[in-house]
């Protein structure tokens, strides 16, 4: 039985690669956390900046609980099962009028998986439209092999290499507008991508980059997970990584490091430049 997401939107998810919108919380639930977001980028600045937003749900109680949503995971199950880890999580967040955009890529082309079988949610914590930036996806791109990407390392480009996929049919292209509070969900191989911030307000975004079931294994890199619901992984080599017991719990912290230099290591691989991010 289906715990959140209904069939038709199920059907949606593996037909055109993506489920949007789901609503996760109230609009002032969502400010609210991006408000909280940023308080810890004023109070600790060596943890939260530009170059350091991966995995802060490892540093942060409000972004664990997050990443431990009922409806989020709920609705992870009725896609992926009921044995979920977490990979990674990402913050994304645009400036006003900011130039960064995101290029055109598919999410596990440089995951290191054995299999391309994960899903994201992206929650929106502030509005998310075309004119603040928001996520576009190709439909049914998914279904297609993971497609030549072009690293340029592009100054304003969020992604790490800056990786794009050429000739993408732009007209196919369709805008995720979410209101604070919602969230939409897309699988690893999807096209997808977003443009410059040209607002006067600054959109905040969470990723939770991905949750797989137990069928996926790290075969690049330290399998590391956070473990969210259901059975552990029994494998050898296998580490689950623990929950903040408060704001930058210095175990979980330490912790921190060593995901994103495993992160960084994965990401990177087989690559000349690597960013500090």
């Amino acid at each position: 039985m289906l715990k959140v997401l209904t069939q038709q939107q199920i059907d949606q998810y593996h037909e055109q690669g993506f489920i949007s919108p789901i609503r996760v919380m109230s609009e002032n639930e969502a400010l609210f956390i991006a408000a909280e977001i940023a308080r810890v980028e004023g109070e600790y600045p060596e943890e939260i900046h530009a170059e350091s937003r991966n995995n802060l749900h490892l540093s942060f109680t409000f972004l664990d609980k997050l990443a431990h949503h009922n409806t989020i995971v709920d609705a992870m199950e009725d896609i992926i099962g009921p044995d979920i880890s977490l990979w990674a999580s990402v913050l994304f967040a645009k400036d006003p009028n900011s130039k960064h955009y995101v290029s055109w890529h598919q999410d596990t082309t440089y995951m290191g998986f054995n299999l391309n079988d994960c899903a994201t949610p992206w929650i929106a914590l502030t509005p998310s439209n075309e004119e603040t930036g928001c996520m576009m996806m190709i439909p049914g791109s998914h279904k297609n092999a993971i497609q030549h990407h072009e690293d340029t390392f592009a100054e304003n480009n969020i992604l790490t290499r800056g990786q794009v996929v050429p000739n993408v049919d732009e007209s196919q292209a369709v805008s995720l507008i979410l209101k604070p509070g919602e969230m939409s969900i897309h699988c690893g191989t999807i096209i997808h991508g977003s443009r410059e911030n040209k607002s006067n307000q600054r959109r905040v975004g969470f990723a939770l980059q991905s949750y797989v079931g137990k069928h996926i294994k790290q075969i690049v890199g330290k399998e590391l997970w956070t473990h969210i619901r259901g059975q552990k992984r029994q494998d050898f080599g296998v580490k689950y990584l623990h929950r903040p017991q408060y704001d930058m719990d210095p175990e979980t912290v330490s912790e921190r490091k060593i995901a994103d230099e495993n992160l960084s290591n994965i990401l990177y691989k087989g690559s000349k430049i690597k960013r500090k991010y």
